[in-house]
């Protein structure tokens, strides 16, 4: 199953397409239970999730490998390793669990401040404990991996992947991180929920892109597939990629993404290549 269940519903109201608020305590126990059910067996939380990794303690999240990220170092913090240590206790404590399968910086690039070096050794020594199995980075994108992958190696990279935004497959750092060993973690499938919409649910901010639209509603037309048939298709298909983290605000919503999974594609949309944050980095769209 290479599907992963993320959770930051369960902490926040989230995304773009979201009408339903954040998600219930019984709704998050539901979800929970039909996904460890369905095969499901890896779980995507942090700390910056509002109160997720609360939420996940309180139900009980023992079996699952659940994978969590540290904030951003604090600016002058005095003593980093301490620092990091003092978070990922606090992070097990409301998770109720004595280890966590991974744990990631949210703020990677830190590695490549003045601290970075002593950073890097806070999440090694947590390794060696075996605190956490796997040590590594979130990103935004492959061109934060060009600038750390000669400094620090690590187990597990999580970054954006969708059938939009191939950045990570094209750039060959899908390939690269693959060949290296390390295990790869995909979001924004969906981007939010923004490719799933129909034409006319669209924000109109997204509008400057009509033409990517266009191509994007043609292709669906012309192959009879759905939205999330076809993002699911995509990022499931690629061997590099262990686990694709889709978030969800019901049991409904978590059949029917298992239910699309096993889609296969024939052809891919021909998008001009997209470099362009505004729209494939959501951090990005209170800009629009």
């Amino acid at each position: 199953m290479k599907l992963a269940l993320g959770t930051v519903q369960f902490g926040l109201n989230y995304g773009v397409a979201n009408t339903a608020g954040r998600v219930s305590i019984d709704m998050a126990d539901a979800i929970l239970r039909s996904a460890q059910l369905r095969g499901m067996d890896t779980l995507d939380t942090a700390i910056a999730y509002g109160d997720s990794e609360s939420v996940l303690g309180g139900l009980g999240v023992q079996g699952w490998k659940v994978v969590s990220k540290l904030p951003p170092v604090p600016e002058g913090c005095p003593n980093v390793a301490q620092w990091v240590r003092t978070q990922t206790q606090e992070s097990l404590q409301r998770l109720g669990l004595q280890r966590m399968y991974g744990l990631l910086l949210h703020r990677p690039g830190q590695l490549l401040e003045g601290f970075g070096s002593d950073l890097y050794a806070a999440l090694q020594a947590l390794k060696a404990e075996g605190l956490v199995s796997k040590v590594g980075m979130s990103v935004y994108g492959p061109a934060e991996l060009d600038d750390l992958w000669s400094k620090y190696h690590v187990d597990l990279v999580q970054a954006p992947l969708s059938i939009l935004d191939r950045n990570l497959v094209d750039s060959g750092w899908a390939s690269r991180l693959k060949d290296a060993g390390v295990e790869i973690h995909t979001r924004s499938a969906f981007l939010q929920g923004l490719l799933l919409m129909p034409a006319d649910k669209r924000p109109d901010r997204f509008k400057r892109w009509s033409d990517l639209w266009q191509v994007w509603d043609r292709w669906l037309l012309a192959t009879g597939m759905t939205p999330l048939q076809a993002c699911l298709g995509y990022v499931t298909s690629l061997d590099e990629i262990d686990r694709v983290v889709v978030g969800v605000d019901s049991v409904m919503q978590l059949n029917e993404i298992l239910a699309a999974a096993n889609g296969v594609l024939d052809s891919l949309p021909a998008f001009k290549p997209l470099q362009d944050d505004r729209l494939i980095n959501p951090a990005c769209w209170n800009q629009l």
